[in-house]
């Protein structure tokens, strides 16, 4: 009875309560080869190209997928530059800025081979400056490329707690 009890409790410690992070079921939701196509702000191309580039890290870091073409690929994302805003939220004593908020809102187009899905995401990075200064473009990009990144962990949440249009294809055949 013990031995069993032994058994049974080893076998429950590595199974663990089943937990997945977020990036597995949007991973499973998206597949492995996803197109990403950036629709640039022609009043700010600059900040845009920012964006791209931080989408495209993140499809491949933060969902695990590989960057292909528009034919090859099972998941399509569209994703449209809404805003890119700067403003301040803290000032010194003497009235000049020491924080702001770099706010960043997309809208993404997800596609796969079933359906496809509107999300709309954002996010925000705040950032210090010296007292009497401008913002540098360095902190400026430094700002618009965290703020992507924080909108796009926005999308992952909302694929994976959606489900996003159920499975690709990518893993289907194994139930899992």
């Amino acid at each position: 009875m013990r031995k069993l009890l032994a058994i049974l409790s080893l076998a429950f410690v590595f199974a663990g309560c089943g937990y997945k992070p977020a990036v597995y079921y949007s991973k499973k939701a998206i597949g492995d080869k996803v197109y990403a196509k950036v629709t640039m702000l022609r009043s700010d191309p600059e900040n845009t190209v920012l964006i791209k580039d931080a989408i495209n890290e993140a499809v491949v870091t933060k969902f695990g997928s590989k960057l292909v073409s528009e034919k090859e690929a099972a998941t399509k994302m569209y994703i449209e530059v809404a805003s890119v805003g700067l403003s301040p939220i803290q000032y010194d004593q003497n009235g000049y800025i020491v924080l702001y908020r770099m706010n960043v809102a997309l809208n993404t187009t997800v596609v796969s081979k079933k359906e496809s899905k509107l999300f709309q995401t954002s996010g925000s990075y705040d950032f210090s400056v010296e007292p009497n200064t401008t913002v540098s473009d360095s902190k400026r990009f430094e700002a618009i490329k965290n703020g992507s990144s924080k909108a796009i962990d926005m999308l992952i949440s909302q694929i994976s707690i959606l489900g996003l249009i159920g499975e690709t294809g990518a893993d289907s055949s194994k139930g899992n």
